[in-house]
């Protein structure tokens, strides 16, 4: 006698098998207020950085060329356009690419466009957190944490666009070598 019990016999309504996660879906993602914040700073940069290295072009081919003082501010309000459309996209793409997480062998960091990265902080390195807020980010309620290491090449790594309470979460969860705080 033979056995006609296939795969494909199964009953469909048997209990669902959990998957594990995949490697992108344990990491948590910054907030939407980070991504602000740090399209704020890049328009920020690119009034000074883009404005003033325009100024300088302008001011070099003004002279050169005997360009009367409007086809000078269109190079400078051109070239603050150009950077802070770059930077707006840059910021986009950062955004979406950036996790971290922490668990029992410590804090985790994805993050990078072109060259993907990914941190590991053990816990047992740990020296001491900081915690930090600037002014654009207090507007947003987020927060820079930034740990300070023992021993290896990297002094200090930071994450900037956490939650501040999220932040404090997690620096205590670092401090605390206890497994259970994860």
């Amino acid at each position: 006698m033979t056995d006609n019990h296939s795969p494909a016999a199964e009953p469909l309504d048997s209990a669902p098998v959990a998957m594990p996660p995949t490697a992108d879906e344990s990491f948590q993602k910054l907030p939407h207020a980070a991504l602000q914040s740090a399209r704020i700073g890049t328009l920020l940069r690119a009034l000074l950085l883009g404005g003033g290295l325009s100024l300088v072009a302008s001011l070099i081919l003004g002279a050169e060329l005997d360009l009367g003082i409007g086809p000078g501010i269109l190079i400078v309000l051109a070239g603050i356009a150009f950077w802070a459309g770059l930077g707006w996209i840059w910021q986009s793409a950062a955004h979406r690419r950036i996790g971290y997480r922490i668990d029992a062998d410590g804090w985790h960091i994805r993050r990078g466009v072109f060259w993907r990265t990914e941190t590991l902080v053990p816990r047992s390195r740990v020296q001491h957190v900081d915690v930090n807020h600037g002014p654009i980010d207090r507007y947003f309620g987020l927060a820079t944490l930034k740990v300070h290491t023992a021993g290896t090449r990297m002094q200090a790594v930071s994450l900037h666009g956490l939650l501040a309470d999220d932040a404090v979460t997690l620096r205590d969860a670092l401090l605390s070598h206890d497994d259970d705080a994860v």
